[in-house]
């Protein structure tokens, strides 16, 4: 997911606590400031003396010409690079985000930070606001967190639902009121995993409750920020997690509390690009998919040839990160 830090000069209040309140990801501050502004709140400082050190965890780097390129890609693999540009800055930026460079491009107005952020129609994962305009200040972290990464989901097509037993289920409580159409990404197989949609739905017996994922069995996969997956039973109050719309749409979402409880469970085999995929989720009416147009199906009323969104990858996962390498999961 995209950061945002805001830069401090001297000491200003208001846009540290401005900074706070819009849930920036850190505040770089003059050598002294740190526990100044951890008094206003708990947010990660960058200084001399914060928790990421200038010129050891994170450094400036003045880009003169194409040859220092080359150099900015070799330091980001192992440090935060914040871009200082002299008279060109996007060329700059759409070279080194072409070549795979992780850098913080800085920015003084929203402007810019839609620039930056839509370079190569991908865009930096970091700025550095470095203005103290408190105006933009705001519409830049409000653009910041309205912003979406996309995942390409696909129809899949049911071929058979079978109960199977008692097992150990999840349901994911966010501290998100998720809306008609979004859920979570839930699989056997990282390679391929349901749009599971979230208990939005009045119900005569149970009251919607929006912020719940009833995502499945312990063992399942789902998908979390930095290209990873993680098992929905690793997951823990205060994880980041993604959610996902029927139109691709990825937000961040955070875990308020996990309930795991022994229920009946099902197994969904479905067909994807000629691949057989499954995931297993409990056998109740309250639990759903998503179809293609966004509509919750329950599990108990699927049938054969239903068409459900999924989404799916080429590559297998090793400890929760994408690598290419043959992995069978079945």
């Amino acid at each position: 997911m995209r950061k945002i830090w805001v830069k401090v000069d001297k000491w200003n209040k208001d846009i540290i606590t401005t900074a706070l309140e819009g849930g920036a990801d850190g505040i770089l501050v003059p050598k002294g400031y740190s526990e100044k502004v951890k008094e206003l709140g708990k947010i990660q400082t960058i200084s001399e003396d914060g928790d990421l050190k200038i010129g050891k965890d994170v450094i400036f780097y003045k880009i003169k010409s194409g040859e220092d390129e080359d150099e900015i890609i070799k330091l980001s693999l192992n440090k935060k690079v914040i871009l200082e540009c002299t008279d060109w800055t996007i060329i700059p930026l759409e070279n080194l985000i072409a070549k795979g460079a992780d850098v913080i491009a800085q920015v003084r107005n929203q402007h810019e930070a839609y620039t930056v952020l839509g370079i190569l129609e991908k865009g930096v994962n970091h700025i550095l606001f470095n203005s103290d305009d408190l105006a933009e200040l705001k519409k830049t972290l409000s653009i910041i967190h309205s912003k979406t990464d996309k995942v390409n989901l696909q129809n899949s097509e049911i071929v058979e639902v079978v109960p199977v037993g008692m097992g150990d289920r999840v349901c994911v409580d966010t501290c998100t009121s998720m809306l008609f159409g979004q859920g979570m990404l839930v699989g056997n197989s990282s390679s391929a995993l349901f749009l599971v949609h979230a208990e939005t739905l009045e119900n005569p017996y149970v009251s919607p409750r929006p912020f719940r994922v009833n995502a499945g069995a312990v063992h399942a996969y789902t998908r979390v920020p930095g290209g990873k997956t993680r098992y929905l039973s690793e997951l823990c109050a205060g994880d980041q997690i993604y959610i996902a719309d029927y139109k691709g749409n990825i937000t961040l979402g955070i875990v308020g509390r996990l309930k795991i409880e022994k229920r009946p469970l099902l197994i969904i085999k479905a067909l994807a690009a000629g691949k057989m995929i499954t995931t297993i989720l409990q056998n109740a009416e309250t639990i759903r998919l998503t179809s293609p147009d966004g509509k919750p199906l329950s599990v108990v009323s699927l049938k054969k040839g239903d068409k459900v969104l999924v989404a799916m990858e080429e590559s297998g996962r090793h400890f929760g990160h994408k690598i290419d390498e043959s992995i069978i999961e079945q």
